[in-house]
C-alpha cells in the first residue's frame, strides 16, 4: 500500500485548498497544512470547493515547517518547484512519500529548493508559462505516485 501525503506550505487561496482536499479524498491521501495559512479554515470558499468531502478528509495542521518535520521524521520528502531539475514522471517515489508544494504566489523558498536539490522535481511546461494552478499540480503529481504503484486501493474501471 502507498502512504501518499500532500503537503501545502503556507497556502493562500481557500478554493485551491478546498479542491486539493477533495482530490486527496479521491486519491486516499492525507493533507498536511503548514501555517501560516492565508485564510480561515471556516472560509466559505474553502468549504464550497471541498464540498461535503472535507468532513472525511485526513488532515493535519502545523504551525510552521519545523513543526511539520518534527512530527513527520520518516518518509520520502519530495519538493515541487519550477526550479527543480528532475522531471516528475521520471522520478521514483517511495511507498511513503510527502509531496511538498509552496504557496501559490511564490512557490517554495529558494533555500528549501537548494537544500533539497536531489529530491526537487518539476512538471514540463511551455517556456512562456510561469506555473500551473496548485490544485492541478497536486492532482498531476499525486496520481503519478499512485500510477507507479498501479493505483493501490482505488477503484479502476476497465
Amino acid at each position: 500500500m502507498v502512504n501518499l501525503n500532500i503537503v501545502l506550505l503556507e497556502p493562500e487561496i481557500p478554493q485551491n485548498t478546498g479542491n486539493i482536499g477533495r482530490t486527496c479524498n479521491a486519491m486516499g491521501a492525507k493533507l498536511h497544512l503548514i501555517g501560516p495559512l492565508g485564510f480561515s479554515m471556516e472560509d466559505k470558499y474553502l468549504r464550497r470547493a471541498g464540498l461535503d468531502y472535507w468532513k472525511d478528509l485526513k488532515v493535519a495542521y502545523y504551525t510552521d515547517y519545523a513543526d511539520f518535520m518534527l512530527k513527520n521524521p520518516r518518509g520520502q520528502k519530495v519538493y515541487l518547484s519550477r526550479k527543480g531539475s528532475k522531471r516528475y514522471d521520471l522520478f521514483r517515489y517511495e511507498k511513503e512519500v510527502y509531496l511538498i508544494f509552496g504557496k501559490e504566489s511564490v512557490g517554495l523558498p529558494d533555500a528549501m529548493v537548494q537544500e533539497n536539490r536531489e529530491v526537487c522535481i518539476r512538471i514540463p511546461m511551455a517556456a512562456r508559462t510561469r506555473s500551473l494552478n496548485l490544485a492541478n499540480t497536486v492532482a498531476i503529481l499525486g496520481y503519478e505516485v499512485l500510477r507507479q504503484y498501479n493505483f493501490p486501493g482505488l477503484k479502476i474501471i476497465g
